[in-house]
């Protein structure tokens, strides 16, 4: 039996209602990427088939790009270690980045996503916000939702780009 998307599944425990699309967005984007880096290697993991991003990068793009932005949802800026991340996202490393560990990455990141929005008050969701050196104007909900739809814009790039690679061999 094909397994349900995300938002079939019910409410995610804790998440207050108004987020819930944005956490099942989230879980979906973790599933669909590990289903479709499951098949590839660590070599494939970092390929730019025609000079686009890495498998590699979105996976880890996906994971600091939800941190950072739940940083600002919290009020917060960035660190110098999120800085740093941001500067290594398509930086394969020595050895390079498995599947498995990059996965592991993005799931943990969304998870402390997700348990954030459960310890969001509902009453804080349209509370002003600051993104980046800029400030540009935003709210804790717009936020969120940002970073979900960006991590499923990104998960849709995972699975092209791993078509392409295994379409290849």
């Amino acid at each position: 039996m094909e397994k349900l998307e995300a938002w079939l599944c019910g409410p995610i425990d804790g998440v207050p209602p108004l987020l819930m699309p944005a956490a099942h967005a989230l879980v979906q984007a973790a599933d669909d990427a590990g289903a479709a880096v499951a098949p590839l290697t660590t070599e494939q993991l970092w390929l730019r088939p025609g000079g686009a991003a890495s498998v590699g990068f979105h996976l880890r793009h996906i994971a600091g790009v939800v941190n950072r932005l739940f940083t600002y949802a919290r009020g917060e800026a960035l660190t110098d270690r999120q800085m740093e991340y941001l500067r290594r996202e398509g930086e394969p490393g020595t050895p390079p980045a498995d599947g498995a560990d990059l996965i592991a990455n993005l799931r943990m990141g969304i998870d402390h996503a997700i348990s954030q929005m459960r310890h969001t008050p509902a009453e804080s969701l349209l509370e002003r916000r600051e993104v980046g050196r800029k400030k540009i104007p935003s709210n804790v909900i717009g936020l969120m939702f940002h970073a979900a739809e960006h991590a499923q814009r990104h998960t849709g790039q995972i699975i092209a780009t791993a078509k392409i690679i295994q379409a290849s061999d």
